[in-house]
């Protein structure tokens, strides 16, 4: 199979879905590989390093979607790509279909076989992980007075208590949020609607961090005395109200701070709207927002690393066994198969956007297999089904 790592163009994005390290595992299971020219520079992988590995390095991207017959990336097709995608060819990346109903689109016209990263994972992404961690720091950056936060240090100083923290979510990205936050000082908050994990959280951190159950009244009573919130719930696409609306951000002091990192669109959060990094701050009722959608290509070496070994062992099975086997093996891979030849097969776009789908087991003629279980990505369900 031909191979290919394609370069991210989305704004701020520095990171590469494949290192020099998994190109050689790779072509050492007897595939080819093409890297785009430039694909691992914001990351510090320069083109010799694949080029080392015995990968060959492509100047154009429409020369790698000619090419190749299977293609990745980190962050989501962009419309100047719509085009690209050919019937029958595979493309793996974060393409976040529920909410890009033009991507999805373009997807379905080429009839190609689309994956979406995010759904992949089956420890959780490293991503998330990144994003809180990174995202935990960012907010403290933006706490200080010359990025119009309240100026507070997190930990504190003789005779000055550490900041307030409110996590809201407490899976992958709120605990990667929460070991930086408890590790600097900050007295810190989490809340989440399941309870197990809340006890679990505490008995972690040996009841020094608080917990409470997550709603809209319970954040209401513990905002006013929050110097930072870090979003890190996944709200579901087809809710139209908020956990924390704008007229709830007036009970904070002026100069604290709200960091999204889930940063849907529509979200938990009315005020947010997607930033960047070159510049990813505004202010809503004296709040400062940090909102900044691709939190880790911040860290782009780092993650690109950590993300690059986890994603390895899927595309080999996907290359070396072939899709169908694949999907039966790994039910993670067969919850991502976003769109194949024409039809969609991922329930949460279904839902959102209304269109019909086929379940994955059904389009690839395996649901008589014995399959690899894997739960739900989202909670949102369909059965507006495609009829074959």
């Amino acid at each position: 199979m031909i191979f290919g790592v394609l370069k991210d163009t989305k704004q701020g994005e520095n990171r590469v879905i494949c290192t020099p390290m998994e190109v050689a595992s790779i072509l050492a299971a007897g595939h080819t590989v093409l890297v785009q020219a430039g694909a691992g520079d914001g990351s510090g992988f320069p083109d010799e390093k694949y080029a080392a590995t015995g990968a060959e390095i492509v100047a154009s991207a429409q020369e790698m979607w000619d090419r190749c017959d299977f293609l990745a990336k980190v962050k989501e097709i962009e419309p100047h790509e719509f085009d690209l995608p050919r019937e029958g060819q595979m493309i793996y990346c974060c393409i976040h279909p529920a909410g890009h109903p033009a991507e999805v689109d373009a997807l379905l016209k080429s009839k190609c076989i689309a994956i979406t990263a995010e759904d992949s994972h089956r420890y959780g992404s490293p991503n998330c992980e990144a994003a809180g961690k990174q995202g935990a720091l960012f907010g403290l950056e933006s706490m200080l007075s010359i990025n119009g936060g309240k100026g507070k240090f997190v930990g504190g100083f003789a005779g000055e208590p550490g900041i307030n923290v409110l996590i809201l979510g407490g899976g992958t990205v709120g605990q990667g949020a929460l070991s930086v936050l408890y590790a600097l000082g900050a007295n810190v908050t989490v809340m989440d609607i399941n309870v197990g994990l809340l006890r679990q959280l505490g008995n972690q951190y040996q009841s020094h961090i608080n917990t409470m159950f997550c709603t809209q009244q319970t954040i209401a009573s513990v905002l006013p005395q929050m110097d930072l919130v870090i979003n890190c719930v996944k709200w579901p696409k087809q809710r139209k109200d908020f956990l924390i609306t704008k007229e709830m951000l007036k009970t904070m002091e002026p100069g604290s701070v709200l960091v999204d990192i889930s940063n849907d669109d529509p979200g938990a959060i009315e005020s947010s709207h997607e930033t960047h990094h070159d510049n990813p701050r505004y202010v809503v009722n004296g709040v400062v927002h940090y909102c900044v959608s691709n939190i880790p290509g911040a860290v782009a070496r780092s993650t690109s690393v950590s993300l690059a070994a986890e994603t390895l062992p899927l595309l080999l099975s996907i290359m070396n066994d072939g899709l169908e086997e694949a999907c039966v093996r790994d039910g993670f891979i067969r919850r991502s198969l976003t769109c194949y030849k024409g039809y969609l097969t991922h329930e949460e776009t279904s839902g959102i956007q209304g269109r019909p789908w086929i379940r994955p087991e059904d389009i690839l003629g395996i649901a008589d297999r014995q399959l690899d279980p894997a739960p739900p990505a989202t909670t949102t369900r369909s059965n507006n089904f495609i009829k074959l």
